[in-house]
Parts: structure tokens; sequence; C-alpha cells
């Protein structure tokens, strides 16, 4: 029985590019090669640089094309011609690919450096592609430095490497070097679309996004994961399939995750994490989306314009934005970029994912955090107030946001001025800290100096000029929508007279702190427990009020 041949060819090099038009996401090399070829400016030797996948041998190979198309030399090869169809089908005799991984010694780059001495036998140029040039040897980059500077005219050199830093300066210096770009998953995105529609193969939208962002800026991993992606889904690209595939986590499972540090929920967090370890998600590949999501969230806050009308649970993020401040945000963040470095190190994966979800918990402000209790709550004395006097002392644990709050407030502040009542101030407290992403921000850092008919006056701090400066207009929207139409909102920078609603919190959360810490230091078992086992006390925080 006569087997039958395989005639299916995959992907990534059906649809590699052949043209300059056909390359997705590198119109700047692309410009500037085209401009050299048509105005007939050309070097001796090009480098190009770029992560994996990104088109740095396609493109070599273009502009082999582009330099031996038989009609001229030309920026739109017309691919018709047999200098043209050998290069494409590998087979062009003055087109020499070499692999500097397996071709790293000084003897094989003399060999190349003799053979580029001789004449082309088919093409206008001879052309040598060079690929991950820096792995080649000091000796051998010593060779071919001299040929590198004063080439034979029919001679082209095309290097390319992912890693340009190990290339000598001295052959930098003798290269014209373009960097090629990662791939914006737009551009995946809409080329995916392309070829899978003439390809007839039924897919949808939400797996595109996920092969994408899989393929982590390049094209030709995007194209080999669709290839094994219609393999999973039988011919067909389906979401669910795709993530189960992938093994990759939607943002649809980590708001969740989010929502409970927002709330400083710990049985809810360590719950939500069971969860994901029992769907088999890799912890990794979680950190590094939650690192993604905290990254949306901090937009949200901070500008809300750049978050994108179809960005995935886009009004659950906005939610998470009113709940969290931006300074909790960057910590967050920084938590779960570290806790996905440290992953390696921890004793199994879960417990290192698990450890991250956790020091965001900690971490939480400490109106919100969880208090560490030595006693329970029924046996522990009430809270004795700190001494009017005293200012107050942060914990030894408080985020450094918490901390520069507090140092920022002196311990005898000066008294409002006579045209802010208490009630007054607590409304506008009230009504700023309503308000959502950076208007909320900009709100909590004013002061209410007066509210009189249709004006309302605050008073900013100099330092928050830029907050004023950016969102500014769109607190002034916000508080008309809030207190009707005619409003008019004037902006004074000048130093406080008295506190703004980021200032009272701030204060308020001291006091408590300093309660917490007065409680828990003459608690008599946290004190049997000091004297006796040289315990120390560290890591107090208030109760959520």
């Amino acid at each position: 029985m006569q087997r039958r041949a395989m005639s299916h060819q995959v992907l990534a090099r059906k649809w590699r590019p052949k043209r300059f038009d056909q390359l997705v996401g590198q119109e700047h090399v692309v410009r500037a090669l085209s401009n050299a070829l048509a105005s007939g400016r050309l070097h001796h030797a090009y480098l190009f640089t770029g992560t994996r996948g990104v088109g740095k041998t396609t493109l070599a190979r273009i502009l082999a094309k582009c330099l031996n198309c038989i009609p001229g030399v030309t920026p739109e090869p017309c691919g018709e011609c047999a200098a043209c169809r050998e290069i494409d089908g590998g087979r062009f005799i003055d087109l020499i690919e070499i692999d500097a991984a397996s071709n790293t010694g000084i003897d094989n780059m003399r060999e190349i450096l003799e053979n580029a001495l001789y004449a082309p036998t088919a093409g206008r140029y001879k052309v040598y592609i060079i690929d991950e040039v820096h792995m080649l040897s000091k000796n051998a980059f010593n060779a071919m430095l001299k040929t590198l500077e004063e080439p034979p005219s029919h001679v082209i050199f095309i290097l390319a490497t992912t890693d340009p830093q190990k290339v000598p300066v001295t052959v930098l210096s003798r290269c014209l070097q373009f960097n090629l770009k990662q791939m914006p998953p737009g551009h995946i995105v809409g080329h995916l679309k392309n070829v899978l529609e003439a390809e007839n193969v039924p897919f949808e939208t939400g797996a595109i996004n996920l092969l994408a962002r899989a393929a982590a800026g390049s094209m030709r991993d995007a194209l080999s994961l669709t290839d094994q992606a219609i393999a999973y889904g039988s011919g067909e690209v389906k979401e669910d399939d795709t993530r189960a595939m992938l093994g990759v986590i939607d943002q649809a499972y980590l708001m969740p995750v989010l929502e409970a540090i927002a709330d400083g929920d710990g049985p809810r967090l360590m719950s939500e994490a069971g969860e994901l370890a029992a769907r088999g998600f890799s912890f990794d590949a979680a950190l590094q989306d939650l690192a993604g999501l905290l990254h949306q969230v901090a937009l949200a806050l901070s500008i809300p314009e750049a978050v994108a009308e179809d960005a995935p649970e886009r009004e659950r993020l906005f939610d998470l934005a009113q709940r969290l401040d931006p300074e909790r945000v960057q910590v967050l963040y920084q938590i779960a970029t570290l806790g996905r470095r440290d992953l390696e190190w921890a004793p199994d994966e879960y417990a290192g994912f698990s450890m991250t979800l956790l020091r965001m918990l900690a971490f939480a402000p400490s109106d919100t955090a969880p208090v560490a209790r030595a006693t329970p709550p029924a046996e522990r004395p009430a809270p004795r107030p700190a001494p009017a006097a005293a200012a107050p002392r942060p914990a030894a644990a408080t985020a450094p946001w918490a901390q520069a709050a507090n140092e920022s407030i002196p311990a005898a502040l000066p008294s409002p001025a006579p045209t802010q009542a208490h009630g007054e101030n607590s409304d506008w407290r009230t009504l700023a800290e309503s308000l959502p992403g950076a208007t909320r921000q900009l709100a909590m850092q004013c002061e209410r100096l007066e509210h009189s008919g249709n004006t309302l006056r605050l008073r900013l701090p100099e330092n928050q000029k830029t907050l004023l400066d950016n969102f500014g207009d769109k607190l002034k929207a916000a508080l008309v929508e809030k207190l009707g139409n005619g409003l008019q909102v004037e902006f004074e920078l000048a130093a406080a007279t008295g506190l703004s609603p980021a200032a009272a919190r701030a204060r308020e959360q001291a006091a408590r702190q300093s309660d917490a810490e007065a409680a828990i230091q003459t608690d008599p078992f946290v004190q049997t427990l000091v004297r006796e086992c040289a315990a120390t006390v560290a890591n107090i925080r208030p109760l959520a009020a």
C-alpha cells in the first residue's frame, strides 16, 4: 500500500512575506530600505537586530531579491524572474545563508571570506546572510573586520542577531543597523484573521487575542501557535480550546483574585487561588497576567482614556480603579513581577503563588488590612488612646505610601479657615471619595476653601500642579455633574492651611495605628511573650474602620 505524501505546509512558512509590503509591523525598516534601493544608496553591510520571529531573516531574503531581481535593483522585486523564484525556493547560488551558531570558528570564516572574492555566478550581487552572528568567536569576528571595512563591490553582508550586545563595536561600526520591533498584539491579531480567512478556518476572535498575547511579539510564534490551535480544535480555532491548549488565565478568572485583595478578604483570596490550582493553570502565567491586569488598573486610575473601549472586563476594571489607590496599585504590580521571578526558589509553584498573594494582602493600607491579633478579641482590653500631644508613630511594616502620608502631616496642623465648618469639610470629603478614577485622586488632594452660591473654591499644593493640569477640567465636569449646572470651580495653588480629604484620611489612619500599637503593647499576653520568650512585636495593623 502506497503511503500518501505529506503536502501540508506549516503556516509560518506558507505565509512568509515575499515583498516589503507584506511585512507586518516593520514599516520603519521597510521605508529606509525602500528609499535606499530606489535612490541607489546601497551599503555593503547591514545588521538586523530583534527578538525571535520578528522577520530578520525574511527581511534579509527580500533584500537579496531586491538586489538581484533581473530587471534591476528595485524596492519592488517582480517575483517572477529566475532570480526571484530561486531565492524564494532557497536555490539561488549567489545567496549564501550561514548559521553562525554552527560555524563559529575562524576557519569557517576564512573559507567564507575567500569565496567572497570571486564574482557572483548568476546574480548581480553575492549576498551573505549570517544568522545569529553574535555566536561567532572573537577570532572569527577579527577575521571578518577587514572584509567588512573594504568588501568587494559585488558582495553584500546581511548580519542578523537576537543579541546585539554581544557583537563587537568594531563590527557594529561597519554596519548599517536596523532594529526590528516586536509585533504589537493588534498587528498580530489582524494578520492572523487574514490568514485564517484565506485558509477557510473558522475562528473566534477571543481565541485570536489569546494567541496574539501568547506570541509575545513574535509573528512566527503566533503562526506556529495557530497551527497548533487548528490541530487541537479539529480544524477550528475556538476560545475555550485555545485557552486549554495554552494554559493561560483569562482576566475574568483574575478579577476575583484582585477584588479579594482590594477587599482585604484573605479566605476568599485563598479560595480563588485554590480554584486556579484546581484548573491546572500555570502560576507563572497567572502572575504575568495579574501584572498585566494591574497595568490596566493603573491606566484606568491615571489616564482613563488610554483604556481600550473593547478591553476585557472594562466595567470591573474601572470599579477596581475606584477601590485601589494609585500608590497601592504600583506596589501590587511590583509584588506580582517580583513574585514571578521568585517562583523558581519556592518550595513549589503553588506555595510561591499563594505567598505572593498573601504579600499583596499584607501590604494593604492600614485602614483595610487585617490586624495581627496576639489574643482573641474578646480577651483583649479596649484600646487606650495615645497622648494627644504625641505625634503618630507608623508601624514597622506600614506600607511606604502610608508612611509617606503620615510623615507629611505635622503633629499639630493649623485650624481650618473660618469658612470651613466641620460639617462642610466632611461633606467635601464624602463627595471627593465618591468620584471615579483620577478625578478622585485630584479631589482628595484639594482643600475646600469656600462654597458660596455657584462658586466652589479649592486650594491645592503647588507640588500637585501636574495633577491639576492633567485632570482639572475633568474634575470640574465631575463636580458640575454632582452639584448642578452653573457651578463655577476655581483652583488656587498655595500651601495648605487646613486638611484636604487625603490628609484627613492619613491622620485618621495614623491615629488608628497609634491606638492599635498601644493596645498590643499593653496586652498582658503579649507582654508575657516578650518577657519570657524574647518575642518581638511587628506588623501591628488596626482593624478596618
